[in-house]
């Protein structure tokens, strides 16, 4: 009798006959019968768009050709069902990922996926196994440009008892373009850099410099402190540890596979390193539902393993004719579990009674679509962002010799005769998303019982609503920090995942006052949260336990629909929470105040009634994040400077207010 491993390998030498042999069927033949009397691939709902596209040309031209397709291999990131890709079958599609002209690059264990370089002929082959998920390309990723009195940081730090609020004891991963680490702005109180941890999964194999300056700004942002420095522009949690980790190389470039390499090992060394924030000012072209995209899959392993994951919407709200652009959220921005970002833009003021939205920040809703049997596409439609953050003209760290600044000497901010002084000012969704990774650092420092969809809940519920502006563009509205803190002190800390629905939330009956004052300027909190396709609102979000705060549950979780109506699931919230019918412009007092924008039930339409190129009230909707041959993805060009971001450079808008 054969041993187990020799029927193992038995099966992964017929499958590679059968694919072998199936590169030689007449391509005539093949071609016919994939694709249906519409020219749509009948296996789609395994295989991204972009590579069923690339799939019809080859093959259809082929076919009119009489001649075999080109076949080069393409890079492609598999996922695998958890529960059937283990045993013989692991063991079979192994065999089969370095054969038949495939090569396995890399395997990301904690994410149940792989790396591969494959020829496109075997993507079909490959997505017949029932333990595969999901098959997609390897995509290029791009980075998407006083903090301390507009965020409400400084008034928070001057309230009894805050004053050691600084995220000491959290660690923040950035995954950016490097860090100069040299700089003295990475240096804690003790004089001690708080970099604890760096990689690099560029293959540039450069640890401790940030040759093009995205990542250091954004860091800076995040936790920069002030020892040694001639200057007062410190970061939201300035003790807070940071971690390096590089997935833009030196031109500013990376790839899908890059950044999900980062995230999978942050899962094997969370717990090393007390990994709490992730900060992603990055990001790619959302296309496939957040359901199958990989990296909004391992954003939510993340969040669900207890890590608050932030993310930049992207710099891509307005085009080249300066009409605003909805629909436009980027990868994994459009993922529900992750917070979120947009930027608002402070008008260089404390005060905030003058806040906007900056032009330039991407709008939802997340417009990435999964095909059903049908070939029917289902629209996400998320309300995406979760909330804004000032990220216009932010001065931040400025790496030495770095790309941007030698391209872009203007946005050079703090010159000094030692460059581990210097700083520099950038715009962009980039700026704003380190805000809120700052933030969820001192909130985590304040009560680190905090399960994430809990960080993420306070920081909507005292977000301030901006006037005039709709749930699209700020979602919850503009991050309060001294709300955040405040409300997060009083949360209980023995919350776990059994207590009951209903239970009292926080350590006193009393609520909180639900108001903050920054600069001199009172103004409510907007009370309520965003949850996927709608809001809610009411005070017994932050006075009873909601069993959408436990870890492996969406907030959105929270409705279940019905023919496009929203409905409350009592189960895991409770009764007293109101759940909104309409997407509001805000009269800038509560969430749930304002005028209707648009009503839910288009929301849930599948895309029938939020058709592609509607105009949506002031702006127009792209449907499917259109792009362009050449790679330039419509509407991401900044509409003063002309200047068009393409895969690399993408979402860096200079100067754009």
């Amino acid at each position: 009798m054969k041993s187990p491993r020799c029927v193992q390998i038995s099966i992964a030498a017929l499958i590679t006959i059968f694919l072998c042999t199936s590169f030689f069927v007449n391509q005539r033949t093949k071609a016919n019968n994939r694709f249906d009397i519409n020219g749509r691939d009948k296996v789609s709902p395994k295989i991204s768009l972009e590579i069923q596209q690339h799939l019809q040309n080859r093959e259809l031209h082929a076919t009119i050709g009489g001649k075999p397709p080109d076949n080069s291999p393409v890079r492609v990131i598999v996922q695998f069902d958890e529960q059937k890709y283990k045993g013989k079958t692991r063991s079979m599609i192994a065999a089969l990922l370095n054969t038949n002209g495939s090569s396995l690059k890399s395997e990301l264990n904690n994410l149940n996926a792989s790396i591969v370089d494959m020829p496109l002929n075997a993507v079909r082959n490959l997505a017949s196994f029932d333990a595969v998920s999901f098959i997609s390309l390897d995509k290029d990723t791009a980075f998407l440009g006083h903090l301390e009195n507009t965020t409400g940081a400084a008034a928070m730090r001057a309230q009894t008892g805050n004053s050691s609020l600084d995220g000491r004891g959290i660690s923040i991963a950035v995954l950016d373009s490097g860090l100069y680490e040299d700089h003295k702005a990475f240096l804690g109180n003790d004089g001690r850099s708080r970099i604890i941890a760096r990689m690099d999964f560029t293959g540039q194999w450069d640890f401790d410099d940030d040759d093009y300056g995205h990542g250091s700004h954004v860091a800076g942002i995040a936790a920069g402190g002030v020892r040694d420095l001639s200057t007062t522009y410190r970061g939201i949690a300035p003790e807070a540890k940071l971690l390096n980790l590089r997935v833009l190389n030196s031109e500013g470039k990376g790839s899908v596979s890059a950044l999900l390499s980062a995230l999978n090992w942050i899962l094997t060394y969370r717990t090393v390193y007390n990994i709490r924030v992730v900060n992603m000012s990055l990001g790619t072209l959302a296309i496939d539902s957040y359901k199958n995209d990989p990296l909004c899959r391992a954003v939510r392993r993340l969040v669900d393993a207890g890590i608050v994951c932030v993310a930049a919407a992207g710099n891509s709200g307005k085009n080249s004719a300066g009409d605003k652009l909805y629909g436009m959220i980027h990868s994994p921005g459009n993922e529900p579990s992750a917070i979120t970002v947009g930027a608002s833009n402070t008008f260089a003021t404390d005060g905030r009674n003058n806040d906007g939205i900056a032009t330039y920040s991407s709008r939802g809703p997340t417009r990435s679509y999964e095909v059903d049997a049908n070939q029917v596409k289902h629209y996400d439609n998320l309300i995406k962002p979760d909330l804004v953050a000032p990220g216009n003209q932010i001065v931040s760290v400025q790496a030495k010799n770095n790309l941007i600044i030698e391209e872009n000497p203007a946005l050079d901010a703090a010159s000094t005769t030692d460059d581990r002084r210097d700083m520099m000012r950038m715009n962009g969704t980039s700026m704003a998303a380190p805000v809120v990774a700052g933030a969820a650092a001192l909130l985590l420092q304040a009560n680190p019982s905090l399960t994430p969809n809990m960080v993420k809940t306070i920081l909507m519920y005292t977000a301030q609503p901006l006037a005039g502006f709709n749930m699209f563009e700020q979602g919850a509205g503009q991050l309060n920090i001294e709300g955040a803190v405040r409300l997060a002190k009083l949360v209980r800390t023995n919350l776990p995942s059994s207590t009951p629905l209903g239970s009292s939330l926080l350590t006193t009956s009393s609520l909180p006052t639900a108001q903050t004052t920054i600069s001199g300027h009172t103004f409510m909190w907007g009370q309520g949260i965003i949850l996927d396709h709608t809001y809610a609102t009411g005070s017994e979000l932050i006075s009873k336990y909601q069993k959408v705060y436990g870890v492996g549950i969406l907030l959105g979780d929270a409705t279940t629909l019905s023919n496009g109506i929203l409905l409350g699931d009592n189960t895991l919230v409770t009764s007293g929470i109101l759940l909104g019918d309409n997407i509001l412009t805000s009269n800038g007092i509560l969430l749930g105040d304002g005028n209707p924008f648009l009503a839910n039930g288009i929301l849930l339409g599948d895309g029938i009634l939020l058709g592609d190129g509607i105009l949506l009230g002031d702006g127009i909707l792209l449907g499917d994040g259109i792009l362009l041959g050449d790679g330039i993805l419509l509407g991401d060009v900044c509409a003063q400077s002309n200047r068009a971001m393409i895969n690399g450079d993408g979402g860096f808008c200079i100067d754009c207010e």
